[in-house]
């Protein structure tokens, strides 16, 4: 299959044209923000290892999930009043994680510069395999096979690039 690049930037930058409004007349959104992202987990103190004691993402809560009897809802502090939170379904078998269209494909957190480098140790220490790119970002995935990206870069950047 052959992709032509120079199309796709064609489009774009009329995308861009089109739709991006100047940050001086960009209307504030409706939101607050990202109350939180709920992914599974198919062991919950499998998960509360891994994001707590080797991310040091602490844990807030474990509640019941009210849509599931016996299913446990739990969140993870990812800061500035973020929240990662995770289900598990007990009896009910998920499946292993599949990628379609219009499905997670990764879960961005920042960090900063200095912790970066430490979390990257740590998943080297820990056996987790892992791909750096760029310098800034760490890429892996969960005990359940969620893909995650630890980035160096401050919130509304991306490769030193202004995003938000």
């Amino acid at each position: 299959m052959t992709v032509d690049l120079a199309a796709i930037e064609k489009q774009r930058g009329l995308l861009r044209d089109t739709y991006l409004q100047p940050e001086g007349i960009r209307p504030a959104s409706s939101a607050r923000g990202l109350h939180h992202t709920a992914l599974i987990s198919s062991s919950v103190e499998r998960t509360i290892w891994f994001y707590q004691d080797l991310l040091e993402f602490p844990l807030t809560e474990l509640i019941e999930n009210r849509d599931y009897p016996g299913s446990s809802h739990f969140f993870f502090d990812i800061g500035n009043g973020n929240l990662l939170a995770f289900f598990d379904f007990p009896g009910l078998d998920v499946g292993p994680y599949a990628e379609v269209l219009g499905g997670l494909h990764h879960v961005a957190i920042s960090v900063e510069p200095e912790k970066w480098e430490y979390l990257v140790r740590k998943l080297t220490d820990s056996g987790v395999e892992h791909a750096v790119h760029s310098g800034v970002s760490v890429y892996f995935r969960d005990p359940d096979g969620a893909r995650i990206e630890l980035i160096a870069d401050p919130l509304g950047e991306m490769y030193g690039q202004h995003v938000l």
